[in-house]
């Protein structure tokens, strides 16, 4: 990989405490949470071809303000994962869907 390059998009890690995640449960628990992170390869389709090709001679409209008809991949969960702990007052939390289990170049 080259000096400063993004590394491509995968699964990476953080361990927090579970007040740390910002969803109101207060707990000290320390928890490994999973997340997609990194580059993804921009791969111009023919639906990216066309879109360009109607673009240039006046076909579709052009986008709204602030809008593009092109847009490039980003590194997004493809499946995620569920994520228990115990609180403060010793009570278990399941939260559903919080951890990515898996990354892909989405777009």
């Amino acid at each position: 990989m080259r000096r400063g390059a993004e590394p491509p998009c995968g699964l990476r890690t953080l361990l927090l405490q579970v007040r740390e995640l910002g969803l109101g449960y207060e707990s000290d628990e320390a928890v490994l949470f999973k997340y997609c992170s990194g580059a993804c390869p921009w791969v111009r389709s023919n639906h990216d071809l066309t879109l360009t090709n109607l673009l240039q001679r006046g076909a579709l409209p052009p986008p709204p303000p602030g809008e593009s008809w092109l847009s490039t991949p980003c590194c997004r969960p493809t499946h995620h994962e569920d994520l228990a702990f115990l609180d403060d007052t010793h009570h278990w939390h399941k939260v559903e869907k919080l951890s990515a289990a898996g990354c892909s170049c989405v777009g």
